[in-house]
């Protein structure tokens, strides 16, 4: 009989390869076929087999994979293998997407890679800070106050601290230990380099060798010891990785130290010194674990920034808000609001939820939500949103949308989903290590057999040697080294250049990018209001005195547009006059009298307002403006419009060429922005920009990348506020303004220190540069290993008599190791353009 079923979990052909033979090898079953790309199998069996029995077969290789019938979603079922344990306070992934969006309710180790399960930041948390008694922690109130018990004073409690920054003390600390134990060992075998070396005056070279042995013990069974318990699993789950390799090769390095230190006599002179003892390897063992642990704390360092980007969202959400009860105001936590309470929100204040203006007019700073620098003037029945900042107006509102229904939670959670929905980049060494593991085993396994056989007397330490030698020069400290050498020099050039790299994710896929999102303000633009131009009517005031009169009565004003032409009146050195009897008009614009004028300086409302009549050449050159997407107050004196003030988010003066540049390496380029329409295809159009979409929201960015990923195509984001975070964290290489909010700094790969466009042209060749180079120090890892694998198993000893003892094989791979820190090191002269 033959059934169909539903694989979850596969993500490449080796997991389409591995599930087909778990499910050919269960007994009961004739074939079976994967197909990876419709995620099915294909069952021939000789009876019905329980799914059951299917789903723990999968399980037992490795809990990655689970099956079900066509159209089941998948279920959890529990899996003998244990979980991490210890008490979690949030959800943790693996930062290799190893099982898709599977998580885990505690920290650990992922059971495919071994890597360090990292906690997701959400919005589950306390927004309201707690105190308590130093003298009695059993007392914790939600405000300040007396104990109940001694009467002290009530201090806040300490925020928990993190299972990440705990993860990094503690790999901190056993680095140290090992560093501290390491570097004896270290120096102790290095001296046998030395000409009538002269610490062995002071004691024999066996006792040394115990010296060594002694300092080896807490670096391999303290401070790295969980590098071979991943090892232990790795095997045991066969998802074999780079612990595999470290695991066998330090460990067996460090075992056959301890025989050759204990047995001495039953080695062969030639792997012996002139003392009569047996080359022992606890440096080498020692020296590469320490560099692995190294690695681990570099690693633990930037996951502790992993989720840095919603932690900076979750900063936008004020603890507090004032209710409305009755008349009275109460300040209460942001988790007790409803929905339906009537809310104040006071001058400068962070809007606490989402919902209408009840009450009060206002202007509010939304650039957290749209992007834009200028205010959006708000009044009685408009929505305002949690997060933005309220301008000098108190209003009241009625809260609609509270927790995790406001749009701040949504951009975080979009954010949160986007960066785990990542898929992983295979590494290259990791691609290497899969097939390179279990191939270096079997030929060390087949040198045993062979040598045991067939070898000389005594056969069997001939055998043992041989196959450790194998072992020893296959050890992944090269291979390990080979990549974060190369991002590590690679990282510290783009910072020289203004590039900021995040990891190494980023530089290894910016070259493949064929379609570069990006923002407008902010990004291409300056991001901040400014006067590009003043215009006046024929035969009236001069420009200079159109510019004193706005220039006088906005030095009154708070309003950012105002505070744009304050600014460009002092680049023109205008002097200002004294205004009186000044009066802001929300939405409108100001009115005042500078000396002895009525001024008023607004919109169209304002103007008929206050009966300005408007020449007709003015009003055109207004309108053509206007079209353009600029802002153009009036300005009128005595009830007469005498000119204009065109304001705009000036474009960067390298955006351009940068572009322009992009274009002509096949890149696509498109401008999304939350800006309007004409605004949008004047900037377009400036740029020789074909693509564009403007009055965009955050969501509408997220799915213009996935729109394009689906396509096929490697998608850049490029921006710098907290609405393009979400494209940012979805698309394969996110680049951001350093300009611009830590929001979107922390959720792109990479970022601009100078917010300008030509460093993602820099960025293309530092991507390029790093990646060859990658490539020729795996090349260097595996040379000599590739070349002294067969030398070790002693294929050259029946014609030559030569044999690679694991001295030999311990130099060849300082060699290449060497060689990949020298390769490396090259980056540090490139020229980047």
């Amino acid at each position: 009989m033959k059934h169909d079923y539903q694989i979850h979990g596969m993500t490449c052909q080796g997991c389409r390869q591995h599930v087909e033979d778990v499910l050919t090898g269960i007994k009961g079953v004739a074939k079976a076929f994967v197909d990876l790309e419709k995620a099915e199998a294909t069952i021939e069996m000789d009876s019905h087999i329980p799914l059951e029995v299917l789903q723990q077969a999968l399980q037992e290789k490795g809990a990655r994979y689970s099956i079900t019938l066509p159209g089941h979603e998948q279920q959890h079922i529990p899996h003998k293998e244990k979980m991490p344990k210890g008490k979690g306070t949030g959800t943790y992934y693996c930062p290799m997407h190893c099982e898709g969006e599977k998580t885990y309710d505690a920290p650990g180790d992922c059971p495919v890679c071994g890597m360090d399960l990292v906690e997701e930041v959400s919005m589950m948390r306390t927004s309201q800070t707690q105190y308590t008694c130093p003298m009695h922690p059993e007392v914790v109130r939600d405000e300040p106050g007396d104990c109940p018990i001694c009467g002290m004073n009530l201090v806040a409690m300490e925020p928990q601290e993190s299972d990440e920054n705990k993860s990094y003390k503690i790999l901190r600390r056993k680095f140290w230990i090992a560093l501290g134990f390491t570097l004896p060992i270290f120096l102790i075998a290095m001296s046998e380099m030395v000409h009538n070396n002269p610490i062995y005056t002071w004691m024999p070279m066996k006792y040394w060798n115990w010296v060594q042995f002694g300092l080896s013990i807490p670096v391999v069974f303290y401070a790295t010891w969980m590098f071979f318990e991943r090892a232990y699993r790795s095997v045991k789950t066969w998802n074999l990785n780079m612990f595999t390799l470290i695991g066998i090769g330090a460990g067996v390095a460090w075992l056959f130290s301890v025989f050759g230190m204990l047995f001495p006599d039953i080695f062969p002179a030639q792997f012996k010194t002139e003392a009569g003892t047996v080359h022992v390897y606890f440096e080498a063992a020692t020296v590469i674990l320490t560099l692995v642990l190294l690695g681990q704390l570099l690693e633990a360092r930037a996951h502790q920034r992993t989720n840095s980007a919603v932690k900076e969202l979750l900063k936008l959400a004020p603890n507090k808000a004032i209710r409305i009860v009755n008349g009275t105001e109460e300040e209460i936590a942001i988790d007790e609001i409803s929905k339906g309470d009537v809310l104040r929100v006071k001058p400068g204040e962070k809007i606490p939820v989402d919902g209408s203006i009840t009450k009060g007019e206002t202007s509010v700073d939304e650039s957290m939500i749209s992007g834009e620098p200028v205010p959006v003037n708000k009044r009685e029945g408009d929505g305002v949103s949690s997060g933005t900042i309220n301008g000098n107006r108190s209003f009241e509102m009625k809260a609609e949308k509270v927790g995790s229904e406001t749009l701040l939670a949504q951009i975080i959670q979009m954010v949160n989903n986007a960066s785990r929905s990542r898929a992983p980049i295979q590494k290259l060494a990791d691609t290497i290590s899969g097939y390179f593991v279990p191939i270096v085993v079997l030929v060390s396994i087949i040198t045993f057999v062979v040598w045991a056989i067939f070898g000389p007397d005594p056969a069997y330490v001939f055998a043992l040697v041989n196959a450790i030698a194998v072992l020893i020069i296959a050890c992944p400290c090269a291979l390990g080294l080979a990549t974060p050498m190369s991002v590590m020099v690679g990282v510290g050039k783009g910072a020289q250049n203004g590039v900021l790299i995040k990891n190494a994710e980023a530089l290894e896929t910016l070259n493949k990018v064929e379609v570069l999102i990006i923002d407008k303000t902010g990004t291409i633009t300056e991001g901040t209001p400014s006067v590009e131009k003043v215009g006046v009517s024929e035969g009236g005031f001069s420009e200079k005195e159109v510019l004193q009169f706005v220039v006088s009565l906005n030095s009154l004003s708070e309003h950012p547009l105002a505070e744009a032409t304050v600014q460009h009146g002092k680049m023109k050195d205008i002097e200002v006059l004294e205004a009186t009897d000044f009066d802001a008009v929300t939405g409108k614009g100001v009115t005042g009298e500078v000396h002895g004028k009525k001024v008023a300086v607004g919109n169209q409302k304002l103007m008929e307002d206050v009966k300005a009549a408007v020449p007709e050449k003015l009003q055109v050159e207004i309108l053509q403006q206007q079209k353009k997407g600029k802002t153009v107050p009036m300005v009128a004196v005595d009830n007469t419009v005498v000119g204009y003030v065109v304001i705009s988010d000036a474009i960067k003066s390298t955006s351009k060429e940068a572009i322009a540049t992009l274009q002509k390496k096949g890149i696509e380029v498109i401008m999304l922005t939350g800006d309007n329409e004409d605004t949008a295809r004047a900037v377009a159009n400036e740029l020789n920009i074909k693509h564009f979409k403007a009055e965009v929201l955050p969501k509408q960015k997220l799915e213009e990348v996935e729109r394009y990923q689906k396509e096929g195509k490697k998608v850049a984001m490029a921006g710098d506020g907290i609405n393009d975070a979400p494209a940012l964290a979805k698309s394969d290489v996110g680049i951001a303004m350093g300009t611009g909010t830590d929001v979107a700094i922390e959720s792109a790969g990479i970022t601009l220190v100078k917010g300008d466009l030509q460093g993602i042209v820099k960025a293309f060749t530092l991507s390029e540069k790093v990646m060859r180079n990658i490539k020729q120090n795996l090349f260097f890892a595996l040379i000599y290993n590739t070349l002294g694998v067969p030398v070790a198993a002693g294929v050259l000893f029946p014609i030559f008599g030569i044999l690679l003892s694991p001295m030999i094989a311990a130099l060849a791979m300082s060699f290449s190791s060497v060689s990949v820190i020298a390769n490396a090191l090259r980056l540090r002269s490139i020229r980047l353009k």
